[in-house]
């Protein structure tokens, strides 16, 4: 028999396979009525230090990112899913996702794309393989 979740984590970068793996949970939330948590990590390392010191630069980017995953939850939504809440975090985002978001939310399943959106790392796939290590909850990566 098929497990069935209650709450899942899905992360959103805008890769094709991040998007893929939203998708994948969209389906998944709906078919076992679970809760579904969208998370984005706002990268700090892409910021140069002028950036990091205003904190009206980093407040719009955070809010920047909070309308733009608004939009992949009111996807969900509109695929029928019935308990949909977003998640914005700032951070490395393999680590601030074990490390601070699985702990807070208290999901039961992580979704995410094999490959992330920016930088060097997305070629290796080092935050998908971070958080499988490291997560202390199943984890699916999706590419």
């Amino acid at each position: 028999m098929a497990k069935t979740f209650e709450r899942i984590l899905v992360g959103v970068d805008d890769s094709a396979d991040a998007l893929l793996a939203f998708n994948y949970a969209t389906h998944q939330a709906k078919r076992d009525d679970a809760e579904l948590v969208i998370v984005s990590v706002l990268e700090n390392d892409d910021m140069n230090v002028y950036q990091a010191l205003d904190s009206d630069y980093i407040h719009g980017e955070h809010r920047e990112l909070e309308e733009h995953v608004a939009t992949y939850q009111q996807r969900a939504f509109d695929a029928g899913v019935a308990r949909v809440r977003m998640v914005v975090a700032e951070g490395d985002p393999g680590e601030t996702i074990v490390k601070d978001v699985i702990p807070h939310v208290k999901p039961d399943l992580l979704i995410v794309g094999s490959e992330s959106k920016k930088g060097v790392r997305r070629h290796f796939g080092s935050q998908a393989a971070y958080m499988a290590k490291y997560a202390p909850i199943s984890v699916l990566v999706i590419r």
